[in-house]
């Protein structure tokens, strides 16, 4: 269990949250949402006592282990990969060192007998001696392998240290579970192993995520950080999403009708107020009008940018033909004789394990790589704007968003219009001023996708575009990629985005291509389906 009573913090004028009073119980797992600098991951690290609030206080029961998912990849550089998942447990750890350097000792002695003895209580009492089992066992099922468990942290990629540091968190049973965005650079079926460990995990969890589903799937409680408070409500985040926006409408209907209300008697007030046969009912009218309240609706924290991709023509019958492309990237053949035909309306997912061999076709596609060997064709209708992964390449230098912007606006637009647009994104006033290389991953995701409505293609090539954006702006995407008439070419981690916007799924794998005209829940639950990847894999191992 853990509680907060009267947390406060601000930053100079700017208030996060005020007197926050609550109690995170065990067995219940607390989604913990709110925009963009709303003080998510501030909150964990207060809860962690990472750092302190203005004021109040955090109560951990006694005896009770806090474990929370690091966000630094490099603390643990040389350290193995198995040890940095123990010292998840510091105390467990730290008797793990002491007992194995007595047992170095060459000169040991009586008092260290004793004193081993001693710790090999403490160290059983902890389930030491299945620590490295455990550990193991946690990082299979995140897919770093035996032969990587022995390395160095420093050998392993980005995505790897990631996984390690979620093994790290979830090792030892902690009473309480803080977990940052603990589906970044996981597979779909990694996440969905996390989904069920979660769901049989008996303590208490507090999880900040972008991902809907896996909210959906793993949350019973929603604590919502808005009008600088935090807010808990029963259930998971579409019951939480469907109660604010009906408790909203309910609101707004409430003001509308006590406004609509008060114009009444006040015009009847001054119609009537001069009329000596209507003066009773207007000082009548004017007791009623004084009784009015009117709510003032405070001003919530949450912001949803306009998101529209509109073609500026249809797609005709040939849109994209792909033959036998193969690609060796850095020794390894990351696409291997890949072919595919694209037809009118498609909204296609790119599965796979491997996402460089993804992320390598929509290069290729986007004329910005070429493939060893093989050939692909746009139709002569075809325009197609792409999202990279990676996009720093484009915020380099000191221009400022106005600017920046206009480079792909039409040739007549000026300032007026690029202020317009960024407002819709959610840079408003002085923001639309801002330098490019000083904004945020979230900041980068909305002005590439204000680059792509500006295109007017008629085929979208997305990778990851939810990385880094808030609940709200990964909402308008994926309710503008619902709507989006023409053709999608898209990679995304994200459950619920994949299922709403897909009709067809193609996976990669090293033994070749799955391709499925089918809704990404469907595709995941058939059994063809996975018949066809178990033959796949195994004509690669031959």
């Amino acid at each position: 269990m853990i509680c907060t009573s009267d947390i406060t913090l601000a930053y100079g004028k700017r208030v996060l949250f005020k007197d926050v009073n609550i109690k995170f119980t065990p067995g219940n797992c607390y989604g913990l949402i709110g925009a963009n600098g709303a003080g998510k991951s501030t909150f964990l690290k207060i809860l962690a006592k990472d750092i302190e609030a203005d004021s109040g206080d955090v109560f951990v029961g006694a005896r009770e282990r806090i474990a929370m998912l690091r966000q630094d990849h490099f603390a643990f550089d040389e350290d193995t990969v198995l040890n940095t998942v123990i010292m998840g447990h510091e105390k467990l750890y730290n008797t793990m060192r002491q007992r194995d350097a007595l047992y170095a000792k060459p000169d040991f002695s009586e008092a260290d007998g004793i004193k081993s003895g001693e710790l090999e209580i403490e160290f059983g009492e902890m389930n030491g001696y299945e620590a490295e089992s455990e550990a193991g066992v946690l990082l299979n099922s995140l897919g770093i392998f035996e032969a990587a468990h022995g390395k160095r942290m420093k050998e392993l990629e980005g995505g790897e240290k990631v996984r390690v540091l979620l093994a790290q968190a979830l090792f030892g049973n902690p009473d309480v579970l803080l977990l940052d965005e603990p589906t970044n650079n996981l597979d779909i079926r990694s996440i969905a192993w996390l989904e069920d460990f979660l769901y049989r995990f008996k303590n208490t969890v507090i999880v900040v995520s972008h991902d809907r589903h896996f909210m959906n799937q793993v949350c019973t409680h929603i604590a919502d950080i808005d009008f600088n408070k935090i807010s808990v409500y029963a259930g998971n985040y579409d019951f939480w999403y469907q109660a604010s926006q009906l408790n909203l409408k309910q609101r707004q209907a409430d003001n509308k009708r006590t406004t609509d209300r008060a114009n009444d008697l006040k015009a009847f007030i001054q119609r009537f107020s001069s009329n000596a046969s209507k003066s009773k009912q207007a000082t009548s009218r004017k007791k009623l009008l004084e009784k009015l309240t009117i709510e003032d609706m405070p001003v919530s924290s949450r912001k949803y940018p306009f998101i529209s991709f509109q073609p500026e023509r249809a797609c005709g019958n040939v849109i994209l033909e792909v033959n036998g492309l193969t690609k060796t990237i850095d020794g390894e053949k990351v696409l291997n004789n890949v072919s595919f035909v694209v037809n009118n309306g498609d909204k296609i997912a790119f599965l796979g394990t491997n996402s460089l061999a993804k992320t390598t076709l929509f290069q290729i596609l986007a004329g910005e790589m070429a493939p060893d060997s093989g050939s692909f064709n746009w139709g002569v209708t075809i325009s197609h704007s792409y999202f990279p992964k990676e996009h720093g390449a484009f915020f380099t230098g000191d221009q400022n968003l106005i600017d920046w912007l206009l480079q792909f606006a039409p040739p007549k637009e000026g300032e007026s219009f690029a202020r317009t647009f960024l407002g819709r994104m959610l840079f408003s006033g002085e923001e639309a001023l801002k330098k490019i290389n000083i904004l945020s991953g979230g900041e980068r995701v909305r002005c590439m996708l204000s680059r792509m409505m500006l295109a007017g293609s008629n085929v979208l090539i997305l990778d990851e575009p939810t990385n880094h954006l808030d609940l709200e702006s990964i909402t308008a995407l994926n309710d503008s990629l619902v709507k989006y008439p023409e053709v999608i070419l898209f990679t995304s981690h994200d459950h619920e985005f994949v299922n709403t916007v897909v009709n067809r799924i193609i996976e990669i794998t090293p033994g070749g291509v799955i391709d499925q005209l089918m809704s990404f829940d469907e595709y995941l639950a058939n059994t063809e389906v996975a018949k066809i990847r178990e033959m796949l894999a195994q004509k690669a191992a031959a």
